[in-house]
């Protein structure tokens, strides 16, 4: 870059041209008391005018109007070539030549393609919400950054008035590149957002596409994993859309969120999204500690949040049901950091919003089970696979051993197997009725994981039943869970040594079950 494009630049001229009015009116105030001529389209330029604003028209500059029902008004040499030219000396002569007018300033944005995508997804109309005049602008003006500012999203105004200001009109360039790559953004994903809604409806939402554009989200993060790790939110858009739909998280009550928060949030979501009885789940560190589900959310939070005691300082809980004072009762002693339901009551509101620290989530666990795939990142890649929702079917389920379960026992059995698959393996989920009793999970070994359940359900393993993730590759974790009661036992099978397992189960009388698939959650 030369280097005039490093210095700051004059805004002596603006061009506004914007389907969003925000903040538009504060904008073009600012920019006419430093002193800026302003230039405007159609509707922007009426908008303007009624607020007080001296706008001239643009189509002093093209002679044209608007064409074809608005679909051709900035499209002319008499704009584009006011914003593409540059500023040296044979540029400002052939300006002159050509009788136009150089603009220092572009505000612009899109026709809410992606908005209608949105509230009319079965629409026939989608090519009329395809903006090509405002997307040429934007392009033009960051194509020449060096001289031109352009500022895509009302978020970006602000920041720019106070620049303006403080340096008298002017902007840096360094604002003028930030204000371009910002631009370039903008047009990627509004390209994206089209392709995706071109695409026809048969087109299998499992497919996992050649591209995928991420975007970076408004949600700010306070940090990473640790305090030192600065952290961001992306989400994906285009052809990934239908597998990666970003859930809606508002917050509530409490400081900003964390990188960690929003991996528990995510597991407390998934976890709850399995069971359609008013349930609740206690997470630490990204796994679950304590699940149930009950006649009422309060009778489910007081069975989760006991299941261990210890593990549930400093949880993240959610529950699939609107919260009231009263049904966060049990929750009192307990130290919880964040709390997410899909509605908190005035009742509720006010109990909780005497805890000073803890993180109130508005969000609804069916969002969770909106995404078709999930993703992680290894090696610098990012890597998808179909999201878990398989279920167990009844009639593909093994029994191995004499003894079957009671009705109330395969029920049980049920509900253990859809927690565990959201434990980190080696995983083990102790439960008994629709509650979890013991949990042991992220161990290297699964004899560890079962000690580790045992140990959190004490006596009240006994009668409970047991969901292992995966195969028990030896006979040991089957003989604890037999020494300490366990009466039925779920687990995939497959193992070498599955005779051995079995027999171990004969020994102790319990139930044991293969479903012939794993739940392996890494």
């Amino acid at each position: 870059m030369s280097p005039e494009g490093e210095r700051e630049t004059p805004i002596r001229r603006a061009l506004l041209s914007v389907h969003d009015r925000t903040g538009l009116l504060e904008l073009a105030r600012a920019l006419s008391d430093g002193g800026t001529e302003l230039w405007a389209t159609g509707g922007t330029r009426r908008e303007l005018v009624e607020g007080g604003c001296s706008v001239r028209a643009a189509e002093e500059l093209t002679g044209i109007g608007s064409w074809f029902g608005g679909r051709i008004k900035t499209l002319h040499p008499g704009i584009l070539g006011g914003i593409l030219a540059p500023r040296t000396e044979a540029g400002r002569t052939e300006l002159a030549e050509r009788g136009l007018l150089p603009f220092d300033l572009v505000v612009v944005n899109f026709y809410p393609f992606e908005q209608h995508l949105r509230e009319s997804p079965d629409a026939t109309d989608r090519e009329e919400f395809i903006d090509i005049g405002g997307v040429t602008l934007a392009r033009a003006s960051a194509k020449n950054h060096e001289y031109v500012s352009v500022l895509s999203d009302p978020a970006d105004y602000a920041p720019f008035v106070a620049e303006y200001r403080a340096r008298g009109g002017a902007v840096s360039g360094a604002t003028r590149r930030s204000l371009a790559v910002r631009a370039f953004e903008r047009c990627t994903a509004y390209d994206a957002a089209i392709a995706f809604g071109l695409t026809p409806a048969e087109r299998p939402a499992t497919r996992f596409p050649d591209q995928i554009l991420l975007t970076r989200d408004r949600m700010p993060l306070r940090y990473g994993e640790n305090p030192h790790q600065p952290a961001a939110v992306y989400s994906a858009s285009g052809p990934a859309a239908p597998g990666l739909v970003p859930a809606a998280v508002e917050l509530v009550k409490g400081e900003g969120l964390s990188y960690n928060n929003l991996l528990d949030v995510d597991a407390t979501l998934a976890i709850v999204a399995e069971y359609s009885a008013p349930s609740a789940a206690v997470v630490k560190h990204g796994t679950p500690c304590g699940v149930a589900s009950a006649p009422s959310i309060r009778e489910a939070l007081e069975l989760a949040v006991a299941t261990d005691p210890v593990a549930r300082y400093g949880c993240a809980v959610a529950v699939n049901r609107p919260l009231t004072a009263a049904d966060v009762e049990p929750l009192h002693g307990v130290f919880v950091d964040l709390l997410s339901a899909p509605a908190f009551d005035r009742s509720a509101l006010d109990r909780l919003g005497r805890r000073p620290k803890v993180k109130l989530l508005r969000s609804n666990p069916e969002d969770a089970r909106r995404t078709a795939w999930e993703a992680k990142s290894a090696l610098g890649h990012l890597l998808l696979q179909e999201s878990d929702r398989r279920q167990i079917d009844p009639a593909e389920l093994k029994l191995v051993t004499a003894t079957a379960a009671s009705a109330d026992d395969r029920a049980s059995l049920d509900f253990a197997w859809r927690t565990v698959r959201h434990a980190k393996s080696n995983a083990i989920v102790l439960a008994a009725g629709q509650r979890t009793v013991g949990i042991g999970s992220g161990q290297p070994t699964r004899v560890k994981a079962v000690e580790l359940a045992v140990g959190v359900a004490g006596d009240r393993a006994r009668g409970s039943v047991l969901a292992s993730d995966a195969f028990f590759p030896f006979p040991d974790g089957v003989d604890i869970a037999g020494r300490a009661g366990v009466r039925a036992i779920v687990q995939p099978g497959g193992s070498v040594r599955d005779a051995e397992v079995v027999t171990t189960a004969e020994r102790y009388g319990m139930a044991m079950y293969f479903t012939g698939w794993r739940v392996f959650r890494h």
